[in-house]
């Protein structure tokens, strides 16, 4: 679990303000969690941190409501998360503020936004016309593991659980609908599907799906999470190229969805899983 020794107003009862208010924005940095996980220097992925805004609006000119889904990209290598009550907060002053454009709009999110983490973030404002082809439910690709017949006993990360056949090299994806950790703060589930695609020697689907378990009481923020995970794939079975997508479902109108790969020249699709 990561040291949280200002964790803004998660977990605190706070006034919810509907006129523009930035000072809400409350950064975290990433160095603490990355410490935990022996990480320094050059970062052994690429990666980003997509997070789907469904409850954004504000008032045009003339005081018509507007609304839209943010899509927000924080690049992995930004010094800060944002913690995400107090993005919500953020966004939710928008709500009684006039804005001249959506374009003014879009101008001031990546003002405050990149400030707060510390890096130039990308923002999509997806109108209502667009919503019904880009955020459809995608289809899962590769293989589940969910039905598999294991017996799992560990309930915090376990690395040791990771196995792979060295005699056998694949290239393959595989997902779970199974990942499930805490709030570091408050201590609400966060449920998420988990997507692992890899090369290299065969990764032992039973131990990695105990493994993926085995995150059932670890509290950690999301993005924690899928750098762990991605980390100790790595360091177990060592294969050629590995990326780690989690879908978390949605809470207080916002989802998070870290995306971690060894290939620096991949994007991440903002593919809506189906509980999102």
């Amino acid at each position: 679990m990561s040291e949280l020794p200002n964790h803004g107003p998660l977990g605190e009862s706070v006034e919810y303000l509907d006129q523009y208010a930035p000072e809400l924005l409350h950064p975290i940095a990433r160095k603490a969690g990355r410490d935990q996980l022996g990480l320094s220097g050059e970062l052994p992925f690429a990666g980003v941190d997509i997070w789907n805004a469904w409850e954004l609006s504000w008032l045009n000119a003339k005081g018509k409501p507007e609304v839209a889904i943010g899509e927000f990209r924080f690049p992995a290598d930004s010094p800060n998360i944002v913690e995400s009550k107090s993005f919500k907060l953020y966004l939710n002053s928008f709500n009684q503020t006039r804005m001249a454009s959506a374009s003014a709009l879009l101008a001031t999110l990546k003002k405050d936004l990149s400030a707060a983490c510390g890096a130039e973030l990308e923002i999509v404002l997806h109108r209502p016309g667009q919503w019904p082809a880009e955020f459809a439910v995608a289809v899962d690709e590769g293989v589940c593991l969910d039905d598999l017949d294991i017996a799992p006993s560990d309930y915090q990360p376990n690395a040791n659980l990771l196995n792979c056949e060295q005699e056998q090299a694949v290239s393959e994806q595989v997902y779970s609908h199974l990942l499930r950790s805490r709030c570091p703060v408050t201590g609400q589930p966060d449920w998420a599907s988990i997507y692992i695609s890899y090369s290299g020697s065969k990764i032992d689907h039973f131990g990695l799906l105990a493994y993926l378990i085995s995150f059932r009481r670890q509290d950690d923020f999301h993005e924690q999470c899928v750098e762990q995970i991605f980390c100790d794939i790595q360091r177990q079975c060592a294969p050629e190229s590995l990326t780690v997508y989690a879908r978390y479902l949605r809470r207080g109108g916002l989802d998070i969805n870290p995306w971690r790969s060894s290939n620096v020249n991949m994007s991440a699709a903002n593919r809506r899983a189906a509980r999102q």
